[in-house]
Formats: C-alpha cells, sequence, structure tokens
C-alpha cells in the first residue's frame, strides 16, 4: 500500500480537483508550482489554477488505473472521462517539496479530449 506525505498530498489534491473543488486543490499546490502540459508549460499556481479549473468542469467521471510514490514524486495513471472521451488515459508526476505540489509533469492526448463529434 502506497502511502507517506508526499502521496497524502497528491491523492488530496487529485481527489479534491476531480470532483471540482479548485479551491481545496491549490491548498495543496505551491504559490511558485511549475507544469509541464501538452501545449503549455505553466508557471505560478495562477496560471495552474486557470488551467485545472478550465478543465474540471469537463469531467463525467475518473478511473484509476496505476499509482507509483516514494518520498517525493507520485505518478497517477489514470482516465479522465469526459463527453468526449472515457478511454484515454493521463499521467501525471509530481514532486512535492515542503508539503505542496512543486511540479508536474502532465502527458495526455489534447486531440482526445476537444470537442465530442457533431452529428
Amino acid at each position: 500500500m502506497l502511502q507517506g506525505p508526499a502521496y497524502d498530498v497528491v491523492k488530496q489534491y487529485h481527489q479534491a480537483w476531480t470532483s471540482g473543488d479548485i479551491e481545496t486543490a491549490m491548498a495543496y499546490v505551491a504559490d511558485d508550482v511549475v507544469c509541464r502540459a501538452p501545449g503549455a508549460d505553466l508557471h505560478g499556481i495562477e496560471a495552474y489554477r486557470e488551467f485545472i479549473g478550465g478543465f474540471a468542469p469537463r469531467l463525467t467521471g475518473i478511473g484509476d488505473i496505476a499509482e507509483f510514490a516514494d518520498a517525493a514524486h507520485v505518478a497517477l495513471f489514470y482516465y479522465p472521462q469526459t463527453a468526449a472521451t472515457s478511454t484515454t488515459p493521463a499521467a501525471e508526476y509530481f514532486t512535492v517539496k515542503n508539503g505542496k505540489i512543486a511540479e508536474s509533469v502532465l502527458i495526455f492526448d489534447r486531440l482526445s479530449y476537444g470537442p465530442p463529434p457533431q452529428d
């Protein structure tokens, strides 16, 4: 079973943002967070809040795949489910410093999360 401070921080963050509670999620993020995402390098909590806050309302569910953790890093693999897709995986690799998420590498197929096809 995974456990430890970094894992706890990331799991609480992940549960908050995937349930739409962006403010609680941001309590686990450092002010100077850096996130590498497809098509964007985000610097600072406000840019990160806007990015996550823009996607969270589109979620219709979340399917977990796997989790890995060590003392300061956590990797999550999951299916963010939206109207456009429920089978496109995403992966995040977090670095936790001083009890907050300091860095995130987010990997997903951006095109799969576009608007659903029109009939």
